[in-house]
């Protein structure tokens, strides 16, 4: 200490003579994730997201608004409107306490509730929006709350407007009583109306949301997206720990939690977030997104190896087209394209969707919106995976109920915005196993057909690979149905069927020529409505499947919805 002093003693002169630059004075965070310090400058120019180990830190209505909608487009509606003027009326702040918490709250976010609402763009393509603000009482959700919400999406109605809603939230607002409670059914009426009237509603989930949000207008979105990490729940973690006496494992309640149950469409990040909603709001009308790029190509392949075997039989002069069996066995090849790779190939741009809102989200089945030319659709399909750690985890394209839940979701999505369907199935058949027949396999794919049966969109079918009994019939009860060259389509295995009927698959072959599953035998049938040439590269295989599905969407869409379920009727009606 004493030689320190001494150095500066000995400087010459008077102090402020002396050059001192003081060093800039910054500010840091402590991230909840990690836990490691970070610059708050560094940290605003990540947009809040831990550069370290990319935890998204909580953003105020305002900031969350500015990263989200296009410069100067933000027409706030309803601003001033007070717990005095809602519904619920000066009743509410008879609460110990409440009055003083909401002054507080009014001068701290420069708002007169959790709630900012009004009409922007995004990307370019207009909506109305509301987003919630967390800093004001937690984003509770009280009478001004529901009523802001309520009128936006009244207002949206009006103007014919899609909606795209932020949640963050702990619930409910206990200091309007049950008249909080309320605001849970009287958004979710004006939500359904917004259905009614045909205009979607997009939700984006953000840390935390829970409580009453959570049980309404939060998973009501036709497409719900969340950020990760976001804790989204109906009861709180510390609630269910109390309740249950039980500790709660990592991740339990996070985003990616509720993504494998079902209940998510996508996790997005939130320097993404503009965009996936601008691409969403885009396909939601029906229009090809502006700013979207074909997505990556995957890896080329020509015919498979049966495919080429048979193609040098047939250029040896030998006559006979391949047996049956060989067609199972051609359609059952690794080397066989899958759907996301014929989806991929195809398509101009695919967005995977996922979920079937009650249990999970079952990896046999993809599905989501694509888009080709000027052409919007929805695409489903089973996907059996191609490596065997994929297969596996897409139990080889066998699907549980909540499979054929999540493509029924889909398909009733696809007809309240007017898109055509397009199936590509490739699956052994439904999975048999103790938890899928639990959770109702039969239902679930019996519940396809009838949606099928009715659905106002026109929808195409195509087998790509094989096409195993009830599961397969569950994407493929639609409008056209066709099938590749080296496609089968059967009730069942010719495996089988050998044991069944001869108790040894040694019969295989045999009972694939009795079981007529090729796709000429089942076009003379009437079963499939054409075939297409697959002896070519999945390149070319993608675009003639796509092709004919626009040719036949294009036919199909001469009909109005009586004549088109009239005739769907009767090709079945037929057998």
């Amino acid at each position: 200490m004493k030689a320190k002093q001494k150095g500066i003693n000995k400087l010459e002169g008077p102090v402020t003579d002396v050059p001192i630059e003081l060093p800039e004075r910054r500010a840091y965070v402590k991230c909840p994730g990690c836990r490691r310090v970070i610059d708050q400058e560094l940290l605003a120019r990540n947009l809040d997201v831990c550069p370290r180990c990319g935890h998204h830190l909580r953003l105020g209505a305002r900031a969350r608004l500015a990263m989200t909608l296009d410069d100067g487009g933000f027409e706030e509606w309803d601003a001033e409107l007070s717990v005095q003027d809602a519904p619920a009326g000066r009743e509410a702040l008879s609460f110990p306490g409440y009055a003083e918490k909401l002054e507080r709250s009014q001068r701290a976010c420069v708002s007169r509730d959790a709630v900012l609402c009004g009409r922007a763009t995004i990307g370019g393509e207009p909506c109305a929006v509301f987003t919630m603000d967390g800093d004001f009482m937690m984003g509770s959700m009280g009478s001004v709350v529901g009523e802001k919400i309520c009128r936006t999406f009244e207002r949206a109605i009006e103007l014919g407007l899609p909606v795209v809603g932020i949640t963050v939230s702990g619930g409910a607002r206990m200091q309007e009583g049950t008249t909080s409670l309320m605001q849970m059914a009287k958004v979710s009426s004006a939500r359904a109306r917004l259905a009614r009237a045909g205009l979607p509603y997009l939700a984006l989930l953000t840390d935390p949301t829970t409580g009453g949000v959570t049980a309404s207008f939060a998973m009501e979105g036709d497409v719900i997206l969340a950020e990760p990490g976001a804790l989204i729940a109906f009861a709180g973690p510390r609630v269910v720990e109390q309740t249950t006496h039980k500790r709660l494992p990592a991740g339990f309640q996070r985003a990616e939690f509720l993504l494998e149950h079902g209940f998510l469409d996508l996790i997005v990040e939130r320097a993404d977030v503009p965009a996936t909603l601008a691409e969403l709001l885009a396909l939601h009308a029906g229009r090809i997104p502006s700013a979207s790029a074909p997505h990556a190509l995957l890896e080329h392949h020509g015919p498979h190896t049966l495919l080429k075997k048979i193609g040098r039989r047939r250029k040896q002069g030998k006559p006979e087209p391949p047996s049956a069996y060989e067609i199972v066995q051609a359609a059952r090849s690794v080397e066989h394209p899958t759907v996301l790779e014929l989806i991929e190939l195809g398509f101009d741009g695919f967005i995977e969707l996922h979920g079937d809102r009650s249990f999970g989200d079952d990896a046999a089945i993809v599905g989501g919106i694509a888009w080709v030319g000027d052409q919007v659709l929805t695409v489903i399909g089973t996907e059996r995976g191609r490596s065997t750690k994929e297969r596996v985890a897409r139990n080889f394209g066998s699907a549980h109920p909540e499979g054929y839940r999540k493509a029924r979701r889909l398909m009733q999505q696809a007809e309240r915005f007017g898109r055509p369907i397009l199936c590509l199935v490739d699956t052994a058949g439904a999975y048999c196993g103790i938890g899928a027949e639990e959770r109702g396999q039969g239902e679930a794919i019996a519940a396809n057909l009838v949606t099928m049966a009715e659905l106002g969109t026109p929808l195409v079918s195509v087998i790509t690979g094989e096409g195993g009994s009830g599961g397969a019939l569950a994407l493929a009860g639609g409008d056209r149905v066709y099938m590749l060259d080296h496609a089968a389509y059967s009730v069942v295995s010719p495996e089988g069927c050998a044991s069944i009927l001869w108790k040894s698959t040694d019969r295989a072959a045999d009972a694939a020529e009795y079981l007529g599953l090729t796709a000429p035998r089942l076009t003379e049938l009437g079963i499939a409505d054409g075939t297409i040439d697959d002896a070519c590269s999945h390149e070319e295989l993608a675009r003639r499947i796509v092709s004919l599905a626009l040719d036949a969407f294009a036919e199909l869409a001469s009909l109005d919805t009586e004549e088109l379920l009239a005739r769907r009727y009767a090709r079945f009606r037929a057998f």
